[in-house]
């Protein structure tokens, strides 16, 4: 299973159609996806327990009881994943930053068995607007890749002047990755 995580509430927008192409280049090379949208989850931003390092940091768990501990046992479970946000002032959406920091400060010391350990992953930044802030977006979600031990694959800038052509480039970064088309590393 490969896990498709979307962060926009505009469910006809650029980002939902970045989802459905993943989908459907998954499902084209012979695997199955789950999206999730968490744009409407229960998500909050981190309450920085602790002096900032509350059981995130000694237990890999965070006390808020939201959607949090289901997308890492989500993301333990899954063969890849692939995260595609909004681009918000040349960042993530707030939503996906709110999932972003909490996973990372719940797995970045769990060296051993966290959760995106070696896990391949895709990533899309989607800019409606002006198209500007794609590359900024993706160098953020690169670095919350190597903060928690996950294995960056595509980095895939879409905006609202290439669309056409990028949906294509998603769908088939979404086969490579179930195919394993990638290097293995250096």
């Amino acid at each position: 299973m490969y896990l498709i995580i979307t962060s926009s509430p505009n469910a006809g927008g650029l980002t939902a159609a970045c989802g459905r192409a993943a989908f459907d280049g998954i499902a084209a090379a012979g695997g199955s996806a789950e999206i999730i949208d968490i744009s409407a989850a229960k998500l909050e931003p981190c309450r920085i327990c602790d002096n900032g390092w509350g059981s995130c940091r000694s237990q890999s768990k965070c006390v808020i009881n939201d959607l949090l501990p289901q997308l890492q046992e989500k993301i333990r479970g899954s063969q890849g994943v692939i995260f595609i946000t909004p681009v918000y002032f040349g960042q993530p959406s707030e939503r996906m930053k709110y999932f972003l920091d909490r996973f990372r400060r719940c797995e970045a010391f769990n060296k051993e068995t966290g959760a995106a350990l070696k896990k391949q992953i895709d990533l899309v930044a989607a800019a409606g607007g002006s198209g500007n802030g794609t590359a900024t977006c993706l160098t953020e979600m690169e670095n919350w890749c190597h903060h928690v031990g996950a294995v960056p694959k595509d980095r895939i800038g879409i905006t609202r002047f290439n669309r056409e052509s990028m949906l294509k480039t998603i769908t088939n970064a979404a086969e490579r990755l179930v195919k394993g088309e990638y290097f293995q590393g250096f």
